[in-house]
């Protein structure tokens, strides 16, 4: 059974617990619900709690641990022959869950039948073949241990499933039966409630640290798997990038370093053009204009942040490396060779950042206490020596915070890239030549045709881990930045 059914089941047992709950409760104050000891609804919430918690905890469990104990059973059906030089068995079985994938997939749209895609004796060059017709996507690699353990992997989980799907529905049942019985007109359901919702709480709050760890961990891991197979040293040494997709790793530089520079030099570009424009809109909107006209410009503004960033892709492509080509190209200054560079990205960029500095920095430029102003005014200051000695260095902390979301955001585009600056991986101080960043290379590496595990495609988690860690530096510095100066103006 899919897990939606499964959650709607639940969620259905629940709702019957809540009215039987709540109808228990009344029955034993004899209908008077001043004898209760709380509200009627909280009994039925307590039983709602009591079915859909442990339900939904052991489905959870279920689904995270299923996966592991399955390529635990399955890795020791997978012959030595088939972990090739430079592999492991960590990676093959990457590629057996990929096919079992591929089976599923391909009987849920029909091109395969359930008994075809359980045929163990199936040729693996027909399978293969048909998996591609039905736009699954399967590596040269595929051999028959790999497809028949795969096939074991599917039958497996959906034996697992069933499990489940049984113990979910019975413990459903069971709590809501024990729930019921507890309630009567002195059961304290309110404080029960009440220390569910506080878990419950505790429980998003720690979801986006939960979250972070887990990418964290998921990147070490494979970053650890690339570095088994590719030096570490040739990684963040080498001065070339030129991945070779005939061989597993031995003829491919795979030098972060290009990439890196490109990276940094792109985002500069981009704050050059979105930290004074999106700074000076921000005085002059929060200090200048009057209530009407910034009621009409900052909306318009911030519209520039709800553009999809391919379509300043397409600006970028179409009209900002033509007219930068009509300047600094063959027929002008001839430092340009093609539309494609780094300029071109970077302007573009910096077009898109400009409401991340504008409207963080007017709304930290409004926070500003008017006493300060005040202050400033009695003493005989302007509004332009006020604004530049007072209201921006009071204003800094934030302002500071509004440039490194800019900055965060610059190093993480990857479309205005690939389309603005090319695909180049060099290191060069002309602006006008072609470059690319880690974010494009990441993209390109993990859809090509190269098999899951060979370096070639196992380096774009290397090149996630090493953005994650400049990203945290980034951070750290600012927050560094903000403290010390928001100790002289608190």
């Amino acid at each position: 059974m899919p897990v939606f059914w499964l959650c709607i089941i639940v969620l259905a047992i629940a709702v019957v617990g809540f009215v039987f709950g709540r109808q228990r409760a009344l029955a034993s104050a004899s209908g008077d619900s001043r004898v209760l000891h709380s509200l009627p609804n909280y009994y039925g919430w307590n039983v709602l709690m009591k079915v859909v918690v442990p339900a939904f905890g052991l489905m959870a469990i279920w689904l995270i641990a299923q996966p592991m104990v399955i390529q635990s059973s399955i890795s020791d059906l997978i012959p030595a022959s088939e972990i090739k030089e430079g592999s492991n068995i960590g990676l093959v079985m990457a590629e057996v869950t990929r096919t079992a994938r591929g089976l599923d997939n391909a009987v849920a749209i029909g091109a395969l039948d359930e008994v075809a895609a359980q045929n163990t004796l199936a040729n693996v060059e027909d399978m293969t073949a048909r998996l591609k017709d039905a736009g699954q996507v399967i590596t040269a690699t595929l051999t028959q241990p790999i497809l028949n353990a795969a096939q074991a992997y599917r039958a497996m989980s959906n034996t697992g499933q069933l499990i489940m799907t049984l113990l979910v529905i019975g413990v459903s049942l069971a709590a809501m039966v024990v729930a019921i019985m507890q309630t009567n007109k002195d059961y304290r359901a309110r404080n029960v409630v009440e220390q569910g919702i506080l878990a419950l709480l505790v429980a998003a709050a720690s979801v986006a640290i939960l979250t972070t760890i887990g990418i964290v961990l998921s990147l070490i891991f494979n970053t650890v798997e690339f570095f088994k197979l590719y030096p570490a040293i040739d990684f963040f040494t080498l001065l070339e990038w030129a991945p070779s997709f005939s061989g597993r790793g031995g003829s491919s530089a795979l030098g972060i370093l290009p990439l890196l520079w490109g990276t940094i030099y792109i985002s500069i570009i981009a704050l050059l053009v979105a930290v004074p424009i999106g700074l000076f809109a921000a005085v002059y909107l929060s200090e200048y204009a009057s209530p009407r006209l910034r009621g009409i410009a900052k909306p318009m503004l911030e519209i520039l942040a709800g553009i999809p960033t391919i379509v300043y892709g397409l600006f970028a492509l179409l009209t900002i490396g033509p007219m930068l080509v009509s300047v600094f190209g063959q027929d002008g200054l001839g430092w340009m060779a093609g539309g494609r560079s780094v300029m071109t990205a970077g302007i573009a960029m910096g077009i898109m950042l400009i409401p991340f500095v504008s409207s963080l920095s007017d709304d930290i430029i409004n926070a500003v206490p008017q006493a300060m102003r005040d202050g400033s005014y009695g003493l005989g200051a302007t509004q332009s020596e006020t604004i530049r000695q007072v209201v921006l260095p009071a204003a800094l902390p934030g302002i500071v915070g509004a440039i490194l979301l800019a900055a965060s955001r610059a190093i993480g585009e990857t479309m205005i890239v690939v389309m603005g600056a090319g695909a180049a991986a060099r290191l060069s101080l002309n602006p006008f030549e072609a470059m690319t960043t880690v974010t494009a290379k990441i993209v390109s590496q993990l859809t090509g045709d190269s098999d899951f595990a060979s370096p070639e495609a196992l380096v774009a988690f290397a090149l996630g881990i090493s953005l994650f860690v400049l990203t945290l530096g980034l951070n750290v510095f600012a927050l560094y930045i903000v403290r010390k100066y928001r100790e002289q103006y608190e």
